[in-house]
């Protein structure tokens, strides 16, 4: 545990992934889920190392005094203004933590994480040999499966190869962010150029990493991709006269940071979409590599691709890019698979009927995946197709790869509805995504607005105005979660579906805002960053201290995915110090240190990891006559509070609070799946002498229950 006020964000994060970590070698978890968290552990860990890290090494790499900036900076500390190497230290030292310092401890940590992610894979693929379950190398080839690899290779293997011969190269080209290479050691037959020949193959991403192959006596087999390019070198290879052969993995990870420098004669998506390209060799921030390969070979590539900083060489085991587990086939073996759960409909809301019929009567919540995503994609396909609807208005973060929700605003666009999309480009690492949809959606007659220079929109809202008489009414939803099918089915996200005038009104003025941002805008209702929901915040825990003083009833419940803002770690301290009994569900990062006596000792804080991703954000302060309940699309990080437009909307139908407060209580008692932050690195789970309550399974049970009760 930290010995200052607050936790180190990035190590924070760290001990998150090894949460993640933690499911995958959890036996009460289906293997093949466990081998998808080692996906996910190692997914994260690449998206840290090109944004995190990545920031970190270009701050170290500045000079104090000559370096007035740090190009590209975009931590979360400030609104993407320039620092000086001084600032930054003044700002994210953190009591000892200098750059140079953090980067090694996080590369330290790192290693043994890796180290130990690598055991559990060993683990997991030994056990399912008990499965009848083989995942064979090219030395365990069968002769009833000769055939089917040489074929396949052929086949579809190597017409998609790409060998890069690198002795006699000046310089290497430079390797793909990601992916994974096979680095070939030659040694050809005496007679011959004794120098080794030293050769690259680059993974294809194009083919499935696992191959399965033809049953045997009921057996199951697959053979990874690396490894069947292994067993064919041969064939890649026989123009050369070589008597030893040797492969060893490795993988460079780059800086993923965009930036974006203004040129008048290229458009704002023209500029991001190079910019997305540059990612793609951007610099170097970690090279990780087989801990087997030879110092020869190592030395030879570090030269070649001209890898200077040994701080951010990883060893790691024979297969890089494990996040390609997150694709492990399902093998039809159900029983080794947490078993699905059909989404509920929401009690008393028909998807077969009109939802503006509906919800003109009463406000409705939806959390998926509990309940079903359908509701927001019929939301909008009515809005479509209904004559009286002539607007619709709709903030996007990151779409789906095939897209309903884009395809029925191109549908109501089609049928002469009044289309405005607010679309975030810079959703990170789905730009490209989003800027392909963006250009379909301009072509169609969309109206798009991409955003407020120096913000992010992260906000999730949408108004959808109708004429009903002679005046128009406002539908609409604000969610917690991406408008998005795919992410729906594994993320946990609430969506408020109202006809309440002043909180669509609200929501209309955000949309004046992206027009004309020069104008601040006040809302009677919704709390909108980057101008109110901070100080909306200090307001409200100083009520809270103000309540405890007074021997009066309080209490902060809030659920989030991370809290890093210090301002705000410093705030619920002072609750804590005034009596105010503060509980905390943080998935991710938690820079607030918990249950320490004179400071935080009323302060409780848990972690949820399971089967789905927590991914809401649901504030609710206690107070003597009742509960005021919050729904955001914010966390409490710097950069939600400052540098993004976020929305957090009350709750004010009574039915609704009590379902979001019924669904806090049910995530408080996890006593299988939570992990206390108390704890700090240790992760320990939450342990006490109640039966065992998984929070995930038993929301859904509650669901089915309200169903079968309406």
């Amino acid at each position: 545990m930290s010995n200052y006020k607050y936790n180190n964000r990035e190590l924070s994060w760290l001990n998150f992934n090894a949460r993640v970590l933690q499911e995958a070698s959890d036996p009460n978890v289906p293997l093949i889920e466990r081998l998808r968290f080692v996906g996910i552990f190692s997914n994260n860990l690449d998206e840290f190392f090109r944004v995190r890290y990545a920031t970190y090494r270009r701050i170290s790499q500045s000079e104090e005094g000559k370096s007035k900036s740090i190009k590209g900076y975009d931590a979360d500390s400030m609104l993407k203004e320039k620092l000086s190497f001084t600032e930054y230290l003044e700002i994210y030292k953190f009591k000892g933590y200098d750059v140079n310092k953090l980067l090694k401890e996080i590369t330290q940590i790192v290693i043994k994480q890796q180290a130990e992610s690598l055991e559990i894979l060993s683990k997991i693929h030994e056990e399912l040999r008990t499965h009848n379950i083989y995942i064979i190398d090219e030395t365990e080839v069968s002769k009833e499966h000769e055939k089917f690899i040489k074929d396949f290779f052929l086949n579809k293997v190597s017409p998609a190869l790409v060998t890069i011969m690198l002795n006699d190269l000046d310089k290497a080209p430079n390797l793909k962010d990601s992916a994974a290479y096979l680095a070939v050691k030659l040694i050809q037959k005496k007679g011959k150029d004794t120098k080794p020949m030293y050769t690259l193959i680059e993974i294809p991403r194009s083919i499935n990493r696992f191959v399965v192959l033809p049953s045997v006596d009921d057996k199951q087999y697959i053979i990874m991709l690396d490894d069947l390019i292994r067993y064919n070198l041969n064939v890649i290879f026989n123009i050369f006269e070589y008597e030893r052969i040797s492969t060893y993995m490795i993988k460079i990870t780059r800086d993923a940071e965009l930036d974006l420098e203004g040129d008048m004669d290229k458009s704002y998506t023209e500029m991001l979409m190079e910019g997305v390209k540059d990612r793609l060799v951007g610099d170097p921030v970690r090279f990780v590599y087989d801990d087997n390969i030879d110092k020869d070979t190592l030395d030879f590539l570090l030269l070649k691709l001209e890898i200077k900083n040994r701080d951010s060489l990883i060893p790691g085991g024979r297969y890089h890019n494990r996040r390609d587990y997150l694709k492990f086939p399902d093998l039809g073996a159900k029983h080794l698979l947490y078993k699905k759960i059909t989404p509920l409909p929401i009690p008393n809301l028909s998807l077969q009927g009109s939802l503006f019929k509906e919800i003109a009567k009463k406000d409705y919540l939806q959390y998926t995946p509990y309940q079903t995503f359908s509701y927001t994609i019929k939301f909008l396909r009515e809005a479509a197709l209904d004559p009286d609807v002539k607007s619709i208005k709709i903030t996007i973060y990151r779409l789906a790869e095939v897209s309903h929700i884009a395809s029925s605003l191109i549908n109501a666009v089609k049928n002469g509805k009044d289309v405005t999309v607010s679309i975030e480009l810079q959703a990170r690492f789905d730009e490209a995504n989003n800027i392909k949809y963006s250009e379909r959606m301009k072509r169609e007659g969309i109206k798009l607005i991409f955003g407020v220079t120096g913000l992010k929109v992260h906000a999730k809202s949408c108004v959808i105005e109708r004429l009903e008489g002679n005046k128009i009414k406002r539908y609409g939803f604000i969610s917690t979660g991406n408008f998005n099918e795919n992410t729906a089915k594994i993320y946990t996200d609430y969506t408020l579906f109202t006809c309440h005038s002043e909180i669509l009104k609200d929501i209309n003025k955000v949309f004046e805002f992206f027009e004309a941002n020069y104008r601040i805008k006040k809302y009677k209702h919704l709390i909108v960053s980057p101008h109110y929901t901070r100080d909306f915040f200090y307001d409200k825990i100083d009520e809270q201290i103000e309540l405890a003083q007074a021997n009066k009833p309080c209490g902060i419940m809030f659920k989030m995915n991370s809290l890093s803002s210090y301002d705000m770690v410093k705030k619920l301290y002072q609750a804590s110090q005034a009596g105010v009994e503060v509980k905390l569900i943080i998935r991710g990062i938690c820079c607030l240190i918990p249950e320490v006596e004179g400071m935080s000792e009323n302060i409780k804080a848990i972690s949820v990891v399971d089967k789905f991703l927590e991914h809401p954000r649901l504030y609710i302060f206690k107070t003597k006559k009742k509960k005021e309940v919050y729904i955001s699309s914010a966390d409490l990080m710097t950069r939600n509070l400052d540098n993004r437009v976020e929305i957090t909307c009350p709750i004010y139908d009574n039915g609704i609070k009590e379902e979001l407060i019924d669904t806090f209580n049910i995530c408080w008692r996890d006593n299988v799946k939570a992990r206390d932050h108390a704890s700090y690195d240790k992760n320990e789970y939450v342990s006490n002498e109640l039966e065992d309550h998984r929070s995930q399974f038993e929301t859904y049970e509650y669901y089915k229950h309200k169903l079968n009760h309406k």
